[in-house]
């Protein structure tokens, strides 16, 4: 007897954490869809709830991309992010929304960054390591009301200037035609 009222133990235990589980989500869901919490991804992270938290702080900013269509979108970094920084959050970005509008959608950001290179003030944005304030974006006030402004250009590198050769693409029998 005592086995089976552990068994219906197990079992309703296990019913009430699907339950508890089904309303964390829902209430999860609810806060989400709150205007107010707009700027929350939808699977948000520890790291972008750190940087939101220190966006209404005033140690990170926000930054409005504008891409070659004349849309923008905004992603917050830290005061102390790099151009690396900035790729990475958009592609984080432009990612997210586009599985939101289209399913599953492959973008080649090593075709995006050789063809194109974001700037500011006319001043590209080359150099990955380089500190977003060696290009003067930065937190100016803690209540920022117009977001520092980043602008996808056309850029296509120069032979000289790449950090990497195109491969050649390698063959099982390339060494005999030497011989021959």
């Amino acid at each position: 007897m005592e086995s089976s009222s552990k068994g219906e133990d197990e079992v309703g235990g296990y019913n009430s954490s699907n339950v508890k589980k089904a309303k964390l989500q829902s209430t999860l869901a609810a806060l989400l869809d709150d205007p107010i919490l707009s700027d929350v991804p939808k699977k948000p992270t520890l790291s972008d709830v750190d940087t939101l938290i220190s966006l209404e702080m005033g140690s990170a900013m926000r930054i409005s991309v504008q891409k070659l269509d004349g849309t923008s979108f905004d992603v917050a970094l830290m005061n102390s992010a790099t151009v690396k920084d900035l790729k990475l959050a958009i592609k984080k970005k432009l990612t997210e929304m586009e599985q939101s509008k289209m399913g599953h959608r492959h973008i080649s950001w090593k075709k995006v960054w050789a063809n194109f290179t974001l700037s500011h003030h006319n001043q590209k944005l080359l150099d990955d390591n380089s500190a977003l304030q060696d290009f003067s974006i930065r937190n100016n006030s803690q209540r920022c009301v117009v977001p520092v402004q980043v602008h996808f250009v056309s850029y296509v590198m120069s032979k000289d200037s790449q950090r990497h050769s195109k491969r050649r693409k390698h063959r099982f029998f390339h060494g005999l035609n030497k011989r021959a």
